[in-house]
Parts: structure tokens; sequence; C-alpha cells
């Protein structure tokens, strides 16, 4: 299957003053738009072509890293921005948020880790929120890598590569991360994938 860029779910200016349209246009139409055309491009004679996005993730990391980066960002971003809705953040649905407290001991000590992990991953990648073995926990992994290839499933994820907050926030990834979680997240939509996966 080829790889194709989704449209935002909402308006390029939807999500300000936490994220502005310039920063939307930039991430979506130019990065995402770039592992798309790539990704099309390396999945030609890989062996992987006709498999899912998920499978083509899987099957090339550590094999095709050029395919794999294109793709595992094409997945992470496909994501990334149902993510996130205008105004979103605020109460967590209940079967997730007894989960998260069961797991990881409140929801404000899944906060705390889940912006620590995106502050601490040194230069650019992603912190997660991951189900795995039937247990949340919060990870973070380096460039377009996600935990599908650790074996988990990624329910939530932050993109801290600099092009995602330096318009808005400059180099203060801290600041971009609270915003992010307390203003941006969809979490009905954070609900829906743990309860296909849970």
């Amino acid at each position: 299957m080829a790889f194709e860029l989704p449209e935002l779910p909402y308006a390029y200016d939807a999500l300000g003053p936490y994220m502005s349209a310039e920063t939307l246009e930039f991430h979506h139409d130019k990065h995402h738009q770039a592992y798309v055309t790539n990704g099309n491009k390396l999945l030609e004679g890989s062996g992987l072509e006709g498999k899912s996005l998920e499978e083509i993730v899987k099957e090339s990391y550590g094999k095709n890293a050029g395919l794999f980066n294109n793709a595992g960002q094409h997945f992470n971003h496909i994501h990334f921005w149902k993510w996130m809705k205008p105004n979103g953040g605020g109460a967590i649905p209940g079967e997730l948020e007894k989960a998260i407290i069961a797991d990881i001991g409140s929801v404000a000590k899944f906060r705390e880790e889940f912006l620590a992990a995106g502050a601490g991953q040194f230069g650019s990648g992603w912190a997660w929120l991951t189900l795995k073995d039937g247990k949340l926990s919060v990870t973070k992994t380096p460039n377009g890598e996600n935990p599908l290839v650790h074996g988990g499933t990624p329910l939530l994820g932050v993109d801290v590569w600099e092009h995602s907050y330096y318009i808005d926030y400059r180099n203060a990834r801290p600041k971009y991360l609270e915003a992010f979680f307390d203003n941006l997240v969809n979490w009905d939509y954070v609900a829906e994938l743990y309860a296909k996966a849970a």
C-alpha cells in the first residue's frame, strides 16, 4: 500500500494558542509530506509492498533504515494529528484513567513521567504511553522509533523533534510538553486505542 498524507482533522489555526497555524503548516505539509514521499520511493523494491503500515514498520526495523525511518514517522504522525484536538486535555475517560492509576500510580504521576520522558529524550524522538503485556507504562524512543518495534502498542505519543515546537516555543521543550498534555491531548482517541488494544 502506498503511503498517503492524511488531511488534518482540524483547521491549521484550531490548536492555537498552544500550537500555531505556522507550526502545523510546516509540520504537516512539509515534514509529514516528506516522510510520505520518501517512504513511497523506498518502499519500491523493498519486498514489503502490499503490507500494512504497521507490518512495514516492524519488518523494516533493523533491516532497512531508510524505509523504517520514513514509515515509522508516517505511522507516528498519522496518530499524532489525532492525538490532539481543539480544547483538548482535561479529564481522562473512566476505563483508561482506572488503568493509568492501577499501572502507573496516579494521573499526576503519569503526567510527571510523560513530561519527563519527553524533556529527557536526547535529540529527536518521541515520548509514549505504551501498552505492553497488558500493562501501561511511559516510554521514550529516539528518532522515528515507536513502541510497535519493542512489542508494545502506542496509545499516546508526543513528537519532541524540534520542528514540532521550535516556531512556537523556541528551545523551551518542557513548556511545549506541558501545553500538549494540559491543553491539546484528545483523550477520547487515546481511550479508543486503549479499548482496541486492551
